[in-house]
This record gives structure tokens, sequence and C-alpha cells, in this order.
């Protein structure tokens, strides 16, 4: 089963080995989708954690029993084609191909199963046409 989850821990958890204790301990992988980590500071992980759901739920406990927040995260990509101009800027910086531009039409694709709501199309949209659900 695989869960998306948000992670945001205390500036004295920053250098715990998360993801290594999470495949050791409860045989659970993490696919690290977004990053903000830096000494000092509080730390955010958005990951997308793969396992037996009872191994998911303790190696969640687990991260919520040593202060770290964990969430599930819910969001969508969402486009708006009316106000699309179909420039591709968003397709040179998706890095999974979850938008792409149809050859024949040069019309913007977006392939929601792909998506892994990275957010880096967001910042990158000349028009603000592209936004998340939340």
């Amino acid at each position: 089963m695989k869960k998306r989850v948000t992670v945001t821990f205390p500036q004295r958890a920053v250098q715990m080995p998360i993801t290594y204790r999470l495949a050791k301990d409860f045989n659970v992988a993490a696919n690290i989708i977004r990053a903000q980590v830096a000494p000092n500071q509080i730390g955010k992980l958005v990951m997308e954690l793969l396992g037996e759901i009872d191994e998911l739920e303790a190696a969640i406990e687990w991260m919520r029993s040593v202060d770290i927040h964990v969430s599930l995260v819910g969001r969508e990509i969402l486009i708006d084609e009316d106000s699309c101009v179909d420039c591709g800027l968003c397709t040179g910086v998706c890095p999974t191909q979850a938008l792409t531009l149809a050859p024949e039409t040069f019309k913007l694709n977006f392939t929601r199963s792909r998506c892994i709501v990275c957010e880096q199309c967001i910042p990158t949209c000349p028009v603000q046409a592209i936004s998340t659900n939340l």
C-alpha cells in the first residue's frame, strides 16, 4: 500500500535518520518527493511511503511518538484550461512527465496518475493557471 504524507519535524530532529529507521525498523520504503531540511530549522518532507498497511501505521505512529508531525496529503494539481496558454514551461520542470504537450496540437496534456504533487509547476506558470485544491 502507498501513502503520501507530509512530515514536519522540529529543529532537534533534523539530524535523525528518519528514512533509514522507516526502512530498517518498519520495512517501509520512503520515496522523498520534496525536502526542505536545513540545520537549526524546522524540516519538512513530502514522502510517498510504501509497505504493508500495519507497517505503515506503525511507522507513522513511531514518527508521531518522537514529535514528528505527520499528515496525509490529499492535494491535487488543478489546471485552469481557460487561463492556460499552452506555453509548455511547466513541462520542463515536471519530474514525472505528468505535464506534456501534444505533438500534433501543442496543447497541454495532464496525466493525473503520473503527478506526484511536487508543485514545481505552480511557480513556473506565467499566467498562474496551475494551483492545488487546498
